[in-house]
């Protein structure tokens, strides 16, 4: 049996999806930039996705631009602020995600507790800035309050950019309401294909291009078949789909069958946590050996954020939580989507067995 727990990292597109990928890569492969009639058809499915997911999130479609990637979507509206703007850095936390953690800009300031909730009192100590949270942990589950902090840092001054990629698709999203300047969001989490992902921009907020192009804040020949993909998404996207059922029944198992594990990040009870991450560590083993044994089985799961996973270094969020040292490579990451009865039985058994059999060897 395969069962694919890595939907955090990368959610499959479903027929409808590959449907629509596959008619543009036959019928409107064309350079949306061109003023022929077949790359004036190109650029209308760009235009369309914008109406879509502009709806989506509450903006105008111009406050919309399209990147390649998370990543160059947040140093998009980091760098380009503090170019535009004649900045030195941006605030950060310590547990943002790399293109983050690791741009030369970041100044990461704002700590976070053993749950991962950031640090309020460090956020209200923060003025006259460029500001970037994350919305949701995608390691660790953990969403953050992302509406007060915005208030409060405008209150302060700031200005403020959130990484909602691992939030998008779990929690609804209205940019007016949380009152944002700059929102980073993909179209892989939500079943798009690789390649499309968006950063919304209040019209009032000055940046400069990171890739430059004519007369455009993202120079570039955009991907007609991504964005397409990540719009037909957001437009088949049903919230009430939304389950955390089919994490909880593997939680409570674990719980009752597999001693001397814990979960990592906020609590299940609080409401606090992205409805599909179960983030868990397993004393006595290494979270990259159950991943692999568990993959001989046929389960897909991860160590962590896609970006990190093979490396063997800590997780910069395990670390910044202050988790035992000894725990932090015992964990894996179980991210669920739409999985039967079936198939939940057969990663708790699997799961378990594993668990046994790594603890045994490890005793020898």
């Amino acid at each position: 049996m395969n069962v694919y727990l890595d939907n955090a990292a990368l959610k499959k597109p479903n027929n409808d999806i590959i449907e629509c990928v596959s008619n543009i890569l036959k019928n409107n492969w064309n350079n949306p930039n061109s003023i022929y009639d077949v790359g004036v058809k190109s650029k209308q499915l760009i235009d369309n996705a914008k109406s879509i997911i502009s709806k989506e999130i509450n903006c105008d479609k111009n406050e919309l631009i399209f990147c390649s990637c998370g990543s160059e979507a947040n140093a998009l509206a980091t760098v380009g602020y503090i170019r535009a703007n004649n900045k030195k850095h941006f605030i950060t936390s310590t547990i943002e995600h790399a293109s983050i953690l690791e741009n030369p800009y970041a100044k990461k300031i704002i700590t976070v507790d053993k749950d991962g909730h950031f640090n309020i009192d460090a956020v209200k100590n923060i003025h006259d800035s460029l500001v970037s949270l994350q919305m949701a942990n995608s390691e660790i589950g953990t969403i953050q309050d992302i509406k007060n902090i915005v208030k409060i840092l405008h209150n302060n001054n700031c200005i403020v950019h959130t990484d909602a990629v691992a939030a998008f698709g779990k929690i609804k999203i209205d940019v007016k309401e949380l009152d944002i300047d700059m929102l980073t969001a993909t179209g892989q989490k939500i079943g798009g294909i690789l390649g499309g992902a968006f950063l919304y921009k209040k019209k009032n907020i000055k940046i400069e291009p990171i890739i430059y192009g004519h007369n455009t804040l993202r120079g570039g020949t955009p991907n007609v078949a991504a964005i397409a993909s990540m719009g037909k998404a957001v437009e088949l996207f049903n919230y009430s789909s939304i389950s955390s059922s089919n994490r909880d029944y593997v939680y409570d198992y674990i719980l009752n069958n597999i001693p001397d594990s814990y979960l990592i990040g906020a609590s299940i009870e609080s409401g606090n946590r992205l409805p599909h991450n179960l983030y868990m560590a397993f004393k006595g083993i290494e979270g990259e050996s159950l991943m692999i044994l568990l993959d001989m089985y046929g389960i897909c799961v991860s160590v962590g954020s896609a970006c990190s996973s093979g490396e063997l270094t800590p997780s910069s969020t395990l670390v910044a939580i202050g988790m035992n040292e000894q725990d932090i490579h015992s964990c894996i990451r179980l991210s669920f989507g739409a999985e039967t009865k079936e198939e939940l039985d057969y990663v708790c058994g699997k799961l378990k067995q594993c668990v046994e059999n790594l603890r045994k060897l490890n005793t020898q």
